[in-house]
């Protein structure tokens, strides 16, 4: 039976809940930045690839799909603001069991993901201080942005305002020189016209699904917005901005991007794959330094993620636990900040760390592969919660539609055929099936264990 009867957030006090220490200026920035993640900086040039200047399709395609998600999340968090922000909307609309599995299996995926992004970041600051150890330089990340997020909650607003600023900045003056290079107004460069486009799909429909593939995963890190809003001065206006502005954000940032570089650079070019396709498009143009300086890009967002992840998964595991989904001690607050959570899920980001030392060729590549497609799991939640709990929030309390998903509920069910075509394109692909069955196994054992959790508690 779904729970209708989940409590709501409660007013965030200091002597026992959290604190409302996000300013508006921190949420929108954090949405702004939020879209420029690391997989667009990192995984971008496989996808180029593979898809050939056809990435930009693929980029649209996987965009219009996350902006209905952020569209449908919006609608729930505008109307019932939850630092457990999908997990709490499981449990509203289908039930305990839903908001445990949603919940606690996107708390592994950022937990492993902090571990894979403090390795990134690692690699890059080894590469300019040669013969120190990565291990070093990821424990330092660690307990720089485990400290910052265990402290008040506006440093991890201070902290991602800077980082988002200078990823927003950098890639806007990448899309400012490219236009000015593709119309010839560059200085040292001639526009290239339509001379890389001709070959426009050069490895067929397989070549666009891999591309379609990594570019529906380096948009994760969106749900973060709707985490912190709960932790804002005014969650609801905050959720409702940032979701609005979803659209633009998207097209200019992704699809805006991918269509200067392969524009600009051979799609076959070895550079794109070897440097990046930001690095690659950048030496085209002769800027000097772009190398180094798109490694700093990349460090900030890669620390960026770090930390908003961090964040995202203390808060997550607080709201799961508070919500008797998991155990208490996670629940503890100090200052309205989930210390213990904090904690937790920094040790485990270390630990995925280690076994990718100690265990690379089996437990980490396990748990490589057990989050390969936790993220559509989640999208799959998102969209079937919204599809119930809309006709409820319509019937008991239509005030709090502030946000509403558009052409509802076809768009929905667009949405989720769209998540099935997802499915069925990993179920294709040999390199992302195992991800598929590994992802899959995960949610149905936590589904399982929800739901076993769910009927102890109704007896007790």
């Amino acid at each position: 039976m779904p729970n209708s009867t989940t409590t709501e957030t409660p007013p965030q006090r200091a002597d026992g809940s959290l604190s409302h220490g996000l300013k508006q200026r921190h949420l929108s920035m954090i949405a702004l930045g939020g879209v420029i993640g690391a997989g667009l900086f990192v995984g971008s040039g496989a996808g180029i690839a593979a898809a050939g200047p056809s990435i930009v399709v693929a980029y649209a395609l996987s965009g219009v799909l996350v902006m209905l998600v952020m569209r449908m999340l919006g609608e729930m968090s505008a109307a019932y603001p939850s630092s457990g922000s999908f997990s709490a909307h499981a449990e509203r609309a289908i039930g305990p069991w839903a908001g445990f599995a949603a919940g606690w299996s996107f708390w592994v995926l950022l937990c492993t993901a902090v571990g894979l992004e403090g390795i990134g970041a690692a690699k890059i600051v080894q590469g300019w201080l040669p013969g120190t150890p990565q291990w070093m330089w990821v424990a330092l990340f660690m307990v720089v942005f485990c400290g910052t997020n265990l402290a008040a909650v506006r440093n991890f607003g201070e902290f991602e305002f800077w980082f988002a600023a200078l990823k927003v900045g950098a890639i806007s003056l990448f899309l400012i020189l490219g236009v000015l290079a593709i119309a010839g107004v560059l200085p040292g460069t001639d526009a290239p016209g339509t001379s890389n486009l001709g070959d426009f799909m050069p490895n067929g429909g397989d070549g666009l699904v891999i591309g379609l593939l990594a570019s529906v995963f380096a948009y994760g890190g969106l749900e973060t917005v709707t985490i912190a809003a709960a932790e804002s001065q005014d969650p609801v206006r905050g959720v409702a901005s940032a979701v609005r502005t979803a659209m633009w954000r998207i097209a200019v940032f992704y699809i805006g991007s991918m269509a200067v570089a392969v524009t600009l650079v051979p799609w076959d070019s070895k550079e794109v794959t070897a440097k990046g396709p930001y690095i690659a498009t950048l030496e085209h143009m002769g800027i000097p330094g772009a190398s180094q300086l798109m490694n700093v890009v990349i460090l900030v967002a890669l620390l960026s993620a770090m930390n908003a992840n961090i964040y995202g998964a203390s808060r997550i595991a607080f709201s799961l636990v508070e919500r008797g989904l998991g155990p208490r001690l996670l629940a503890r607050l100090s200052g309205g900040v989930p210390r213990i959570a904090v904690v937790t899920s920094s040790v485990l980001g270390f630990v995925c760390v280690l076994l990718s030392y100690w265990r690379p060729d089996d437990i980490f590549k396990w748990l490589l592969n057990m989050i390969g497609a936790v993220i559509l799991v989640v999208w799959i939640f998102i969209a079937v919660s919204q599809l119930l709990l809309r006709r409820r929030i319509e019937r008991e309390a239509p005030e709090r539609l502030v946000v509403r998903m558009w052409a509802f509920p076809w768009l929905t069910w667009v949405a989720l055929a769209g998540m099935a075509a997802i499915f069925v394109l990993m179920w294709r692909e040999p390199d992302t099936r195992t991800q598929l069955y590994s992802s899959g196994g995960m949610a149905l054992f936590l589904a399982a264990v929800g739901y076993a959790w769910q009927r102890l508690r109704a007896k007790g």
